[in-house]
């Protein structure tokens, strides 16, 4: 039996104000639609890719050969998971044979402006340095999500501001590890999932444990209605700057944020919501109500100089395997750079417009809706 699933429209609004800065990227001309998505011609030749994109597309079949059977209806939109295996196979018989041109179709995404622009911001996997026990310089703890009995099932969870700054956690045995900066833990959260490494030299990857149910609020969106940092300069960076200048408003501004994050050890390699290995510049984070983890995905992806100026654009396959609290609505996509410190820079100074096409494949297992 399948199961439907009903997705929600796009928003109408246009693009927040945060993210009118020079040179983003958005194009103003583009015409405005009413549609979810809309079918155009597939750019001639595909983009050949990186030897690691067979790995991920591997993972990808996998995962789409454990979930089970359902429908999908996108608006204007309605395919099956069929549709998606198509897509693999497709991709995957053109890898071997570069002369094939697999039989999709190209479905743009309407972003947030209803104009094609989907914003595309990037993310990592960060390497932090930890201790088992607390003392005076590690003493900002890393948890593991409360559950019952510790945490009656029915009770709200509490706060970011309630766990970081007023210890409603405290004494639960809920720790896994303790930083040196609550920065660190912070945007470790924003990430999702890092690579701890303990001072006897043991490295383990914490990943997804869950959230507190409180709404996702932007830092970098605060900082610039506040006008504590330009729109134009805004960055992960600069938050994380900023915060480290400030010390004593620390907790003003992080709280705004209430959303909050839980860990658990998870496997060696950093894994997504679809519980896959992520693969670095070809694993993207998604709102599901409006791509399908399992999807691939042909993005036209800003190309940034070394100090995050745009320089263009470059067409580029993606893989729709994993999804954030800050991903909601059409508008917005996180790409995935890899570990460590080169990695947080180029996740840092993406900020840019970009366009997205949802691919489906040409035969009629894609069902325009009345």
């Amino acid at each position: 039996m399948l199961t439907l699933i009903v997705l929600s429209a796009c928003t109408k609004l246009e693009i927040d104000d945060s993210n009118h800065f020079d040179n983003n990227g958005r194009d103003l001309t583009a015409q405005k639609r009413e549609q979810l998505y809309l079918e155009e011609q597939l750019p001639p030749g595909l983009p050949y890719p990186a030897p690691e994109f067979q790995q991920g597309l591997q993972q990808q079949i996998h995962y789409l050969n454990k979930i089970k059977e359902q429908d999908y209806q996108l608006e204007n939109l309605h395919f099956s998971k069929a549709s998606l295996v198509a897509v693999t196979n497709e991709i995957s018989q053109w890898l071997q044979d570069p002369r094939y041109t697999p039989q999709l179709t190209a479905h743009q995404i309407a972003g947030q402006d209803q104009r094609g622009n989907v914003q595309i911001t990037g993310y990592y996997v960060p390497i932090l340095s930890v201790r088992h026990t607390p003392d005076d310089e590690y003493r900002f703890p890393l948890y593991k999500k409360p559950r019952s009995p510790i945490w009656p099932q029915d009770k709200p969870l509490p706060s970011r501001e309630e766990i970081d700054f007023e210890g409603a956690l405290d004494g639960m045995g809920l720790e896994l590890a303790y930083t040196n900066s609550l920065i660190d833990n912070f945007f470790l959260h924003v990430q999702g999932s890092g690579v701890v490494e303990y001072e006897d030299g043991q490295k383990r990857l914490l990943s997804w444990g869950g959230v507190n149910g409180h709404s996702y609020r932007s830092l970098g969106k605060e900082l610039i209605e506040r006008d504590e940092i330009e729109k134009s300069k805004m960055s992960a960076q600069a938050i994380r700057q900023w915060l480290a200048d400030h010390p004593e408003r620390q907790r003003e501004i992080m709280s705004t944020n209430p959303s909050y994050l839980f860990f658990s050890e998870g496997p060696t390699s950093p894994v997504g919501a679809a519980n896959l290995p992520l693969t670095p510049r070809y694993s993207i984070a998604v709102d599901p109500n409006v791509i399908p983890l399992g999807s691939i995905l042909l993005g036209k992806l800003p190309k940034l100089d070394d100090q995050g100026n745009l320089i263009g654009h470059a067409f580029h396959l993606l893989l729709a395997q994993d999804k954030g609290g800050a991903i909601k609505g059409p508008g917005h996509i996180d790409w995935y750079q890899g570990i460590g410190a080169e990695a947080k820079v180029l996740a840092g100074q993406l900020k840019h417009f970009g366009s997205v096409w949802l691919l489906l494949p040409s035969q009629n297992t894609v069902l325009q809706s009345l």
